[in-house]
């Protein structure tokens, strides 16, 4: 059997920034995945700036940043007008990209195998991971680190609260201009009239080689647009969207157009001995709200930075030492934002109701004035793109 001092099972982004944290601390630790490499799959594809600061404090922004492509401004457009072009710092990068960039920082004593765990036994000493393999790896502490597979955690008595099914769905595509070499802008953010269009917002941003689109949209998984969008994504995206040409450009959708429901759920019954629960498998977050990345750096950050190290020094790992982490005040701090933030702004996006219609009232306001200021001081001209764009 196999010795280690952490055993990571799910080696997606949460496992592999901890697995890489670890092994920079000196800290034996083997995560287990089934791929090799990490295949394509609709996750975080940008990092905003808050997120930029979490993911410095794993210590790993020198190894992604290089692998993103920065766009330092962002067009917003709202009521179908160009209203302000803010500068602001977001990297774009597509989800197996990040993920394989991390894991190829991993070093020793910190070490992947390839893998898929079939059960885990837990205890106040040691834990033991075994594999389909047969295979059994011995550990002080197992991270949980699987995203949305619900397996394991129910086979060692945790639960899950539904919070909100199909809380929002996000459609992905890259898109290329015609007619002309480059859309007119770095980054753009188009916001909908009215909570009629049952959207949060389209948002277009760069990555190693494509402009990439995320649609954030609210609407039952039933409605027969998103058979039409995949089938038909420009003619779809411009039903919803009828004036989006006459704002970037014409345009073409390229790749494969990628649709994610994302349900909004938390792990119950985590505090356990011998495993932690991380990311996605402790509590989901909304892609709409932009909190998903952060929400992962942010715990394993915690984890590894503050709590695994003391962990380690004394004997033992009951569940006391571990509701520790789960009772951190930043880790419930940024929870609860995370929910919140996914409330708020489905609610300011979709509900008809006379709050929420000031709502958006206020920021449409605000974000003039603040265009129109940054115009007066000649931040930017807004004007449509080119006509050469527009022929």
């Amino acid at each position: 059997m196999r010795q280690t001092d952490i055993v990571i099972v799910g080696g997606g982004l949460a496992g592999s920034v901890a697995a890489a944290m670890l092994g920079r601390k000196g800290i034996p630790a083997i995560v287990v995945d089934p791929h090799e490499v990490y295949p394509p799959e609709l996750r975080c594809e940008k990092i905003d700036a808050g997120q930029i600061e979490i993911l410095k404090k794993t210590g790993l922004g020198d190894v992604v940043f290089p692998q993103t492509v920065l766009a330092s401004e962002l067009d917003v457009v709202r009521m179908g007008r160009l209203v302000d072009r803010k500068p602001g710092v977001q990297r774009g990068i597509m989800y197996d990209n990040l993920v394989n960039t991390i894991r190829g920082a991993i070093r020793e004593p910190a070490e992947r195998i390839k893998g898929k765990v079939s059960g885990v036994a837990t205890s106040s000493d040691r834990q033991i991971v075994t594999l389909s393999s047969g295979e059994e790896l011995s550990a002080r502490l197992v991270i949980l680190a699987n995203g949305l597979n619900l397996g394991l955690r129910e086979s060692i008595g945790m639960g899950r609260e539904m919070l909100a099914p199909a809380h929002s769905i996000t459609v992905a595509f890259d898109v290329t201009p015609v007619g002309r070499g480059a859309f007119p802008f770095q980054a753009l953010s188009y916001y909908p009239p009215g909570p009629a269009e049952k959207y949060a917002y389209l948002t277009l941003f760069p990555v190693k080689g494509a402009m990439r689109a995320n649609f954030m949209v609210y609407r039952e998984v039933t409605d027969p647009w998103f058979a039409r969008v995949r089938k038909e994504p420009k003619a779809a995206m411009i039903e919803i969207i009828p004036r989006l040409e006459e704002i970037i450009g014409p345009f073409e959708v390229t790749n494969q157009v990628w649709v994610r429901p994302a349900d909004l759920y938390q792990t119950t019954n985590v505090e356990q001995a011998g495993v932690v629960v991380v990311g996605d498998a402790f509590a989901t977050s909304c892609p709409a709200a932009g909190t998903g990345s952060g929400k992962v750096y942010n715990d394993v950050e915690i984890l590894v930075n503050r709590y695994i190290p003391e962990w380690l020094v004394s004997a033992g790992m009951d569940a006391g030492k571990i509701s520790r982490f789960y009772a951190d005040t930043d880790k419930r701090s940024y929870d609860a934002w995370c929910l919140k933030a996914a409330h708020v702004l489905r609610s300011t996006s979709v509900d008809p109701g006379p709050y929420w219609a000031l709502r958006r009232w206020a920021k449409f306001t605000l974000r003039s004035a603040l265009g129109t200021l940054r115009r007066l001081r000649g931040g930017f001209r807004a004007s449509p793109p080119p006509v050469e764009a527009r022929s």
